[in-house]
């Protein structure tokens, strides 16, 4: 938002680039109160810009167009299915209660535990297959994968409380098949899913939560990766994800898991949110990983984590 420093600003003096170098002033005997009149007069006009930016980028995440454009990044195509992992599902059509149709896939375990899987804010389901068989047979709990509104095949507009309103309908799809015993379902979401996740434990809390790479908002989040944008235009934002402020009010046991080399979410923002829960909690750290390695470069530790914690529940 801030405009781009001209070619020759390496050279330039003062922190703007007014267009003088100081040797360039001595050698022209430009008069100081020209020099002065004309930097004030960049100064000013830098200062327009940025404010103007600003103004635009408040409007914009009040009408909600800005925030879904650098928050969501749904996929539209299904790039493959459970089968093509070796993994026998069912397909899943079910409504939001909003009257929002959703899509999923629901993968049987042979142990009496299902993980209700909250996914992150990019691609779709078809994208975490490889992660889906992995924990399917290292854990061997049944598991359902769902897209939320406007990704995959489910349709809508992503927002924060149409992606709660789509965990509910989730929940009442798993009730509704007869099969899955409610007091035996953990959550798993991973990144923005995180948050999902918090919150749908708040309102159903049922065996226990694991997160993985958490961030502990919105609002957080941008003014870590965007810090050249004034605070006031967050403020401004609509979406928050709340999840440091909700997972004090979490009465579920947690699981906390983190690549110490976490590119889009350091860890010490994943350790906010674990310090924020009340016990009983853990927290599993994996050295090396990134935001979207931790299933791969955690090895067989990060599996024995989830099952140690899956057993002790």
């Amino acid at each position: 938002m801030i405009p781009p420093r001209p070619a020759q600003s390496r050279a330039l003096d003062g922190p703007w680039g007014c267009g003088y170098h100081r040797s360039a002033v001595a050698r022209e005997g430009v008069p100081s109160t020209i020099f002065v009149r004309r930097n004030g007069r960049r100064l000013a006009a830098w200062a327009f810009a940025v404010g103007l930016s600003a103004l635009i980028l408040i409007v914009g995440l009040r009408t909600g167009v800005i925030e879904r454009r650098f928050i969501y990044f749904p996929e539209a195509r299904l790039d493959a299915d459970p089968s093509s992992v070796g993994l026998t599902f069912d397909e899943a059509s079910f409504v939001a209660n909003d009257g929002v149709r959703l899509h999923g896939w629901f993968v049987p375990g042979p142990r009496d535990v299902t993980m209700l899987w909250l996914h992150g804010n990019a691609g779709n389901i078809s994208h975490r297959l490889d992660n889906l068989a992995l924990v399917h047979d290292r854990l061997g709990v049944s598991v359902f994968l769902f897209d939320y509104r406007g990704y995959g095949r489910s349709e809508g507009t992503p927002s924060e409380a149409g992606t709660y309103r789509d965990a509910e309908a989730a929940l009442g799809y798993l009730r509704d098949r007869g099969d899955i015993a409610m007091d035996r379902v953990v959550y798993f979401g991973r990144s923005l899913g995180a948050a999902v996740a918090v919150e749908t434990a708040l309102r159903r809390p049922l065996l226990g939560l694991i997160l993985e790479s958490p961030f502990p908002s919105v609002p957080d989040m941008a003014r870590r990766v965007y810090p050249f944008v004034p605070s006031v235009a967050w403020r401004a934002l609509r979406t928050r994800y709340d999840a440091e402020a909700k997972i004090a009010s979490v009465r579920v046991p947690l699981l906390v898991i983190h690549g110490d080399s976490d590119e889009i979410v350091p860890p010490e923002e994943g350790r906010r949110v674990y310090d924020a829960a009340p016990e009983p909690k853990g927290l599993h750290v994996i050295p090396g990983a990134g935001h979207n390695d931790t299933y791969v470069l955690g090895g067989e530790s990060y599996f024995d984590a989830l099952r140690r914690f899956i057993e002790g529940l």
